[in-house]
This record gives structure tokens, sequence and C-alpha cells, in this order.
């Protein structure tokens, strides 16, 4: 294993280990085999080009680490380092996220801007189409609403669709939440979620990335990004997928990292529900409900003390609504009351600001879905 950083050699070591990172050709597996080689960065970038291709390492490589715009952006970085907010975890050292680190191929050096803490947090990821549809959507958020408040950090990929909406609603009930990007931090897509990002921040959640920080987006980085999110994460929730979507290969990485896989069924007319309907074959967990979930992670589940504090409501139609916005109509079939009788109860939770109505639809209101969990 790689030395622990010398409190006299920490600067030197850390803008080594940059050094290595922004090399071209230097991947996890080849990083590590370094460091383990010269038992630190920095020897490595001082050993001679033949011990450096006697490791099977490529010319680029070797002579990228005399090269000025490598070294101008480590200095780049250590300046991005000195911000309060943004941080560096490293795999060998003790604040590294630990379920992270059990997996094969974990990434060795980690950027977050916002609370490095809550990586080490029992999280669930949320993930699932960029072009969702308004009811996926809808589900998605629910979903994250419910969990959030139960205390489980939300995890996904902060692009747009069911991404999202899951960090959106995590955020609106108080809980954190955790974006994983497929770009470096400083280079952030996609340019329409920036702001949510920024607002994840100043929350007390996260943003993290294993690119070095001005790393332009590109299809390749983004399936490396999905195996941080399912690393991170106790088990994976894909809401709303197409047979093509990247949501897919997250799941695939999650149950090849004992992760567990749960999916939210859909119509077989529905092209977005196609990929869910794959996972169930494959044998992923068919989720209607949150507490699906939460029966399946009980153990983890840990309610924040201000959320704990208020009263417990088992009012039957709320539980429903928190799995997923419905109509007085649905909610009538699914609970077996009259119609009457349903829209009188919704008229009453109303009132207490435990629901709203959109377009047709009921929605449990961020502010009760932490007091109706059973």
């Amino acid at each position: 294993m790689p030395q622990p950083l010398s409190p006299t050699l920490c600067a030197t070591e850390l803008q080594a280990r940059l050094r290595v990172h922004l090399l071209p050709d230097i991947g996890p597996r080849h990083y590590l085999r370094l460091l383990q080689s010269f038992g630190s960065a920095s020897q490595a970038c001082r050993a001679s080009s033949s011990a450096w291709h006697a490791l099977g390492l490529s010319a680029a490589s070797e002579v990228a680490r005399r090269c000025p715009l490598i070294e101008a952006e480590v200095k780049a970085t250590m300046a991005w380092l000195e911000r309060s907010e943004q941080h560096l975890l490293m795999s060998d050292q003790p604040d590294y996220p630990a379920l992270l680190a059990e997996t094969e191929g974990a990434p060795p050096l980690l950027f977050v801007a916002g609370n490095p803490s809550i990586l080490e947090r029992p999280q669930l990821a949320i993930i699932g189409s960029r072009r969702a549809s308004r009811p996926g959507m809808d589900t998605a958020a629910a979903f994250a609403r419910s969990l959030a408040a139960a205390g489980f950090v939300i995890t996904s990929g902060l692009a747009l669709g069911i991404d999202s909406a899951a960090h959106h609603a995590a955020l609106a009930v108080g809980g954190q939440t955790v974006g994983v990007l497929g770009t470096g931090l400083k280079n952030f897509y996609p340019q329409r979620n920036k702001r949510l990002a920024q607002d994840m921040v100043k929350a007390g959640s996260a943003v993290v990335s294993e690119f070095p920080l001005s790393t332009a987006p590109h299809p390749s980085n983004f399936p490396r990004r999905n195996r941080i999110i399912s690393g991170l994460s106790l088990g994976v929730l894909v809401v709303e997928a197409g047979l093509a979507s990247g949501s897919l290969i997250t799941a695939r990485l999650a149950a090849e990292q004992g992760r567990e896989v749960y999916a939210i069924p859909g119509s077989i007319h529905h092209p977005g529900a196609k990929g869910c309907h794959q996972l169930i074959r494959d044998g992923a967990a068919l989720v209607e409900t949150v507490e699906h979930i939460m029966t399946a992670l009980q153990g983890w589940q840990t309610v924040p003390a201000a959320m704990a504090e208020v009263p417990a409501s088992r009012h039957p139609l709320l539980v429903l609504l928190l799995a997923a916005p419905q109509t007085s109509e649905a909610l009538a079939q699914a609970i077996g009351w009259e119609l009457p009788r349903v829209l009188g109860a919704l008229t009453e939770l109303e009132l207490q600001s435990q629901v709203v109505n959109e377009a047709g639809r009921w929605f449990a209101r961020p502010a009760s879905v932490h007091c109706a969990l059973p």
C-alpha cells in the first residue's frame, strides 16, 4: 500500500499525487501501481525513465511528468483546495468513504465541493432517464423526499430528468444529497444544473468527482462516474429508463458491487419503463412503495433528530402519496374507499398543509413527508 502522508512532506506529496493523477494513460489501476511500486507519488515523479517503463507505463505519461501545463494545473488545484468547502479525499487516507473503498477500481482521488462527511452516511441512489416523463419525475421526487426524511442521503448524477428531481426533493425536506459528476468540478456539466449544485453545497450536501478539476464532458467519463454512484450507495433505485439508458449500466455495476438494485415498473406501452422491466427480469427488486425499500434496508434507517421529534402520522392517503402523486380516483381505487370519503379526507389534509393538488393530482407536501412514515 502507499505510505501514509508524512506531516513534514504532506504538501510535497499532495502535489505529486495531483501530478500523477493528471498524467495521460494513468487510470486508478496504474495510479495505485505507481504508488505501490515507488512507495509514494513523490518518488514516482523522480524515478528514472527506465524504472517508469519497467512498470509497463506509456512513454506519454512518463514525459508528461515535466509538462508545464500539468504543473500549472497542479498549482490551480492547490489554490482550489484552499477554500474551506473544497476538499480532496484519497483512497489510502482515513476520511475516504469506506463503502466506496471496498469496490474494485475505486477512484484514488475524489474531489468534493461541500460537506465530505455525508459520504460516510447511509446513501440510496435514485437514477433514471434524462428525458423522463412528468409522472416519472414525480415518482422520483416522492421517493427521494421519503427516503431523505428517513435519514438516507440521496445520491445521483446531477443530470437532467430523474437525477434532478431526486436532488431537488431531498433538499426540499431538509435532507442531504450527493451529486456525482462525469466532469471536473470546475467544468460543470450540464450547465442547467449548476445552480442546483451550488444550492446543494450551500445546504451542507456535496458534489463529487474523480476527474481533475478542468476535465470536460466526454462520453467515456459517465460510465466511470456511474460506478461511484453505486459504490457510495447501499442500493440503487431505477425509476424510469429505456433499454439504452446509462442507468442500466449503473444498476449492473451496483449488482457487481453487491448493492441492492430496485426498479419501479410502468406501462408496457411506455418506452421509459422497458429498462426497469428488464432489470426486474434480471433479478432487481420490484418496488411500488417506499416501504419496500425501507424494509430491505431496515437497520440502516437513521431518522434525523429534528425529524424524529415530529409526531408520526399514519394517514393511509398520505402514505400512498409519499410513494407517488395520484388522482383522487386512483387513491379511491387503491385504498378501497368511496370517492366522496377520499375527497373529504384530502380536503382535511390540504387544510393541514399536508397535501396539495396540482393539475388534478395530489402530492404530499415536503413539510409533511417526515411525519408520515410508518
